[in-house]
């Protein structure tokens, strides 16, 4: 159990083991030298690896800990020498110790792999599987990959396992059956590039063809053809998938065809129940392979994100252990339906098994390759059955994210792998019951993992989402949005209790919305002086409010706008243009800010703050509302930076008059409307739409304007910024929140593929009408070639059409006014740079103020003079010594607002962001959707004034400080003092 016994040694709860882990992930794909030995000198320094030497009798930990050291000392010593050294050591470090260090390295990381992966092409692995040892046990080839981001490399992985399953077809020549045949699995990922819900229309019935085309090559080549568990969101599709083929007419002898279930999800016994239903409807037998799961930690990251109600997953390792046995005895009492092959390295799961085993059909145990040998060989050698390994094939650069997998799942602490070379684990605790373990628990949830609408308990609550997985949840949203709604749509000022209402009219398209945001009725001079003096009476007795009761009113408005949630998404596609999953996260976004200002409010705002002094003195400082706010909205957010703007006016104590952009009021209409409802006084809170040009610098320039909260352009901020100057009176704040030239700098250590999916989230979500999409791309020159490929063909995957089908990836931009600019600008980079790609649209999408995703390379940063808000990414690459230079250069533009860094290398990163000046950074994930109180949102320079929206500082700035102090010893002397009891 030698590699049981590293991976216990150095455990991922151990800063070795995660150093260990990231160096297995990143070194043998990094292309170049340079980044190869930075990232063998960030991790080395960062760990202590003496402390691990002699804790094994373990020859193979001794000697791995003996090297890792030694290249930690090594390292060390590079680093403390000083840069003008000449000693013959120095020499030795800078001229060979460096490339020998890494060289050592990769053929260790290269050994390690090797433990895992079987052969580097399936004729190696064939060959290995019968010799020695291996030839025991039956096989399942693995065609090492991750999911397919492109179509050539979906037709590429097809190709693969059509060579492998001839390949395993000749190498067993003759009669046997499925049941003892080679196999293959398959992922279905690695079939179509967008093997995702949303495009299950294109995806289904292609991936049911090629997985058709695979299980008819496998039965006449008398292999076994699994189709390997994904993601819990992608388990309808596959279940659909494999039941269009098991019933397909031309397989009907075939009894190779199998599936993975997975027992951490919590439908695991349903979907159990539904295949053998499946396999009884056919009269033929499916073979199922029943796993714990590999992707425990991403699915419950998933549905926190999501605001899901629950997990798919079971919480306790000891629920996924519980639900394995439960399983396996289903699976075992139907086994006219069913071929269970039950993989774990679990001894005690493989004695209950051999258990409930007894006088039932055949059934194999499965493992996989470069784990659980010592427990399988001891299982067959004492038990007549089978076991069958689970053997990855391919190179090892396509090993690493199979092989972090691996490492996470057998190198947690809680992992019965990792337990049982443990010397220190009693064998009582080793050996026992999960059921009777999991039924002592008083809790069966784990709780230190709440459910994901308590992320934030008990502060506040967390928003709901709506799974777009979930076909059920889908089709009732596709009907709730096709209804009509509680009313019309309306618009117009509301102010002093009396709305004044643009026309009456239902949106259905794009050009119903640019009819009706033309009719609206604009707010005139004296619906503002109206508004302006009522607002101004009403703040006295606003502020005097508790802060109690304000914030009690912003979680009732929070409440109301989920229980309108499917009206204001429709409303939000239908106005702005947004598709389905950027509404909804909008609409979360919105109730976030109420709740979260809300807490705010109570925390800084109920009472004041009492400050030490001398005695016989109190002294107390005290938050209060500065007057009326104007805040005004921008149109890509108009419901939840609307909502934003006014809630944490309200908070604080100020009323507001809120502007909304012209381009989408109804979205701020109704957003005032439900805070009236939801108790926000009438004559606290205004609405009114109109232009910027003539009602808006009104508004700013009103001697009674105590503050501005805006969000929009750059240059309308500074406009702002002058009128607020020039006007009479005190000085009040500006809270601006402006675009930015965002950039995303990404050096060779970063994975291509994860770079590629956060760009096109980052560059092409809402058609790229974010303050905080990716403009930018810095590709190291040694990766950027490969991060091109994967991005040019995974733009050409995107859906650009009606945002109201949820198979929409980009919807229109928000006019034609901003599709004109945006034409302008690509027209310029035709000639100023090169183009990479540039998506068609269709007859429907040119009839709208649709923008068709494109990518240029261009030579520097300074061609590009102002943001270009739209779905237009530049490229520009660089060479690692210019890193320094490529940050100056995001720095001269003087936009601060986001920053996106993709690198596996600490030391870069902090250099990165110890040089930037920006207001968000994200390390190794998109660009995009800030999260309140999670990420707080705001640039600085030409990106905004501060401080950031959802953020802990916000609210203070729509704030005055008061102090009192009062002489408390004034009349009859300083009693507290006098009456202090001085005995110990």
């Amino acid at each position: 159990i030698g590699i049981e016994s590293f991976l216990r040694e150095f455990k991922l709860s151990s800063q070795e083991g995660v150093l260990l882990m990231c160096i297995a992930e990143a070194l043998l794909r990094i292309p170049d030298t340079a980044t190869r030995q930075k990232l063998i000198r960030d991790k080395f320094a960062q760990g202590d690896w003496e402390k691990h030497l002699g804790q094994s009798e373990s020859l193979l930990i001794n000697a791995s800990t003996w090297g890792l050291m030694l290249t930690g000392r090594m390292v060390a010593l590079d680093d403390e020498m000083p840069a003008d050294a000449t000693t013959n050591l120095k020499r030795l470090i800078t001229t060979c110790g460096a490339e020998v260090v890494r060289l050592a390295l990769s053929r260790a990381m290269g050994i390690l792999a090797g433990q895992f992966v079987i052969g580097r092409n399936i004729e190696a692995a064939l060959q290995k599987s019968r010799s020695g040892g291996h030839a025991r046990y039956r096989y399942s080839f693995d065609m090492l990959g991750e999911a397919a981001l492109t179509r050539s490399a979906a037709q590429n992985y097809f190709a693969a396992y059509v060579h492998a399953i001839a390949a395993a077809g000749k190498a067993e020549p003759g009669e046997h059956d499925a049941v003892n045949a080679p196999g293959i699995s398959v992922k279905l990922s690695a079939l179509h590039p967008r093997y995702e819900y949303s495009q299950r229309d294109r995806a289904v019935p292609r991936l049911a063809e090629r997985l058709a085309d695979l299980a008819l090559q496998a039965c006449m080549a008398k292999v076994a053809l699994t189709v390997d568990a994904e993601e819990s969101e992608r388990l309808d599709l596959s279940l659909e998938i494999f039941a269009r083929v098991f019933g397909d007419p031309r397989l009907a002898a075939y009894q190779g065809l199998g599936i993975a279930v997975q027992a951490y999800q919590k439908r695991a016994l349903p979907v159990i129940d539904w295949l053998v239903a499946l396999a009884r409807s056919q009269n033929k037998r499916i073979a199922l392979r029943l796993v714990k799961g590999a992707y425990w930690d991403s699915e419950i990251k998933r549905a926190q994100a999501q605001g899901l109600g629950d997990y798919p997953v079971f919480t306790r390792k000891l629920g996924t252990d519980v639900s394995y046995l439960a399983c396996a005895k289903r699976m075992l009492e139907a086994g006219d339906a069913l071929y269970p092959q039950f993989a774990t390295h679990n001894a005690h799961t493989v004695a209950a098994i051999l258990e409930l085993a007894r006088g039932k059909p055949q059934f194999e145990f499965q493992r996989l390759h470069g784990m659980g040998e010592a427990l399988y060989d001891a299982v067959l050698e004492q038990f007549a059955g089978a076991c069958r390994v689970y053997a990855p094939v391919g190179n090892h650069q396509d090993l690493l994210p199979y092989l972090v997998r691996r490492l996470l799942e057998n190198g947690a602490n809680t992992s019965f792998v990792h337990s049982v070379a443990d010397p220190a684990m009693p064998i009582e605790k080793l050996i026992a019951d999960p059921v009777v373990r999991l039924r002592e628990l008083d809790a069966k949830r784990n709780p230190q993992i709440p459910v994901p609408p308590d992320l934030y308990a008990p502060a506040r609550r967390n928003s709901l989402g709506i799974n777009f997985t979930d076909k059920n949840a889908v089709a009732e949203l596709a009907r709730l949005l096709q209804a009509p709604l509680d009313h019309q749509y309306q618009a117009g000022a509301l102010t002093g209790g009396e709305a004044a209402s643009g026309p009456t009219r239902e949106i259905r398209s794009p050009a119903d919305r640019q009819r009706l945001v033309g009719m609206v009725m604009e707010a005139d001079e004296r619906t503002l002086e109206r508004a302006l003096t009522i607002a101004s009476e009403a703040q006295t007795g606003w502020q005097a409010s508790p802060a109690e009761e304000r914030a009690a009113i912003l979680e009732r408005a929070a409440d109301l706008i989920e229980a309108k949630r499917v009206q204001f998404l429709a409303l939000l596609v239908r106005e702005s243009g947004k598709t389905l999953p950027d509404a909804l996260a909008e609409v979360r976004e919105a109730a976030d800010y109420c709740r979260y200002y809300a807490l705010m409010a109570r925390r800084h705002f109920a009472a004041p703050q009492t400050l030490p002094g001398i005695t016989g003195e109190s002294n107390q400082i005290g938050l209060h509302g500065r007057g009326v706010f104007a805040a005004i909205s921008p149109w890509n957010f108009p419901l939840a930076i609307c909502v934003g703007q006014v809630s944490a006016a309200l908070a604080a104590g100020n009323t507001v008059i809120a502007k909304p952009a012209r381009q989408t009021p109804l979205a701020g209409f109704h957003a005032i409307q439900l805070l009236h409802q939801a108790g926000i006084p009438k004559s606290v809170l205004h609405f009114l739409p109109g232009p910027g040009a003539s009602l808006g610098q009104r508004l700013i320039s009103d001697a009674r304007i105590a503050g501005v909260v805006f969000t929009g352009s750059t240059n309308t901020a500074k406009a702002i910024n002058l009128a607020l100057a020039e006007k009479p009176g005190p000085m009040v704040p500006l809270i601006a929140e402006t675009g930015g030239q965002n950039a995303m700098i990404v050096d060779s250590s970063a994975l291509p593929e994860q770079v590629a999916i956060d760009v096109l989230q980052s560059a092409f979500n809402s058609a790229g009408q974010r303050c905080s999409a990716l403009r930018v791309l810095f590709l190291q020159d040694e990766i950027a070639e490969r991060v091109i490929e994967l991005l040019r063909g995974a733009m050409e995957q995107l859906v650009i059409g009606d945002p109201l089908d949820l198979a929409t990836d980009v919807g229109p931009v928000i006019d034609a006014a901003a599709q004109t600019d945006l034409f302008q600008h690509i027209e310029k980079l035709r000639t100023v740079g090169k183009l990479l790609v540039e998506l068609r649209l269709s007859p429907q999408t040119r009839a709208g103020s649709f923008v068709a995703p494109c990518a240029f390379e261009i030579p520097r940063l300074e061609l590009l003079q102002q943001e270009v808000f739209g779905p237009v990414l530049h490229v520009i690459r660089y060479s690692s010594n210019r890193l320094d230079q490529v940050v100056d250069a995001i720095n001269r533009t003087g936009y601060g607002l986001t920053l996106g860094i993709q690198s596996r290398i600490d030391t870069t990163v902090q250099t990165i962001r110890e040089r930037a000046r920006v207001g968000n950074v994200y390390v190794n994930r998109n660009m995009i959707g800030a999260v309140v109180g999670v990420q707080p949102f705001g640039g600085e320079g030409l990106s905004g004034t501060g401080p950031k929206a959802g953020g802990p500082n916000y609210l203070q700035r729509f704030a005055t400080e008061r102090t009192i102090s009062i002489n408390t010893a004034a009349a009859g002397g300083n009693a507290a003092l006098l009456a202090m009891n001085d005995e110990d």
